[in-house]
């Protein structure tokens, strides 16, 4: 295979959580653009409808699910849909913004049931699936580079990421026999609607002074790290941890 191909998916289908916006929705328009059938999920119906028909009109091939990462019912019900998946990315995930003595036990639980209970439980529906295929598959993994250091009033979010980098190498571990693969990828300071405002106030200007790139990253810079993962090209790579961050976990302190 020449190395335009590698990066290529066509005939595979992909699944991506948390796609109704922000990171979900632009791996899935990637993935989507690289060839791949895709079904997206997430709890906002409308705006997987919206992400679908961009889909739609750029070329691909979309479906929608309405999925809530948090609630194992949901997630159960998405297995018919499995039985066809090659491709599964993880990305649903939440941050709540809270000093470490104000956090509540609730807070603690909602942010554990969505980034690291709802991410295990998918990637054992997704293996289970791909094994009884018998074809194998590629499962991507969200994390965070919080799941590798440590931030300020995001101690329950850094857990969350830290176990799924950890249940990524340890079903990489044991799937590999499957001819499936778990792969993580550890994003920096990606700016998106979400958090655009926070980059011109101060504190975010102070914290784009710890990122040796001295910039935030864009989306699209997570596309070679997702496409590398999703396709061929990582054939023999498992359990492996991809940090895109512009060198912050290697700055000094």
């Amino acid at each position: 295979m020449g190395a335009s191909e590698l990066l290529q998916l066509n005939g595979k289908t992909a699944f991506v959580t948390g796609a109704s916006g922000g990171l979900g929705a632009h791996f899935a328009e990637t993935l989507a653009e690289a060839g791949a059938k895709v079904i997206v999920g997430a709890r906002r119906e409308a705006a997987l409808a919206d992400v679908a028909a961009r889909i739609r009109d750029a070329g691909g091939i979309c479906d929608t699910v309405a999925l809530d990462v948090a609630d194992a019912g949901s997630i159960a019900a998405i297995d018919p849909l499995l039985a066809e998946v090659d491709i599964f990315v993880n990305n649903a995930g939440i941050a709540i913004d809270k000093p470490f003595l104000e956090q509540s036990e609730e807070d603690w639980d909602r942010t554990l049931d969505t980034n690291s209970k709802g991410m295990f439980l998918l990637t054992q529906a997704a293996a289970r699936a791909m094994r009884a295929r018998g074809s194998g598959g590629s499962i991507i993994n969200i994390a965070s580079i919080l799941g590798l250091r440590q931030g300020m009033h995001l101690s329950a979010y850094a857990a969350s990421k830290a176990a799924v980098v950890q249940m990524t190498k340890s079903a990489a571990l044991e799937l590999a026999r499957f001819g499936i693969r778990v792969n993580c990828i550890c994003p920096g300071y990606i700016e998106t609607d979400i958090n655009r405002g926070l980059w011109s106030t101060e504190a975010g200007q102070a914290m784009l002074r710890r990122i040796p790139q001295r910039r935030l990253g864009l989306a699209s810079e997570l596309d070679g790290p997702l496409l590398l993962l999703a396709s061929d090209a990582s054939s023999y790579m498992t359990g492996s941890v991809i940090v895109a961050d512009g060198g912050h976990t290697v700055s000094g302190l």
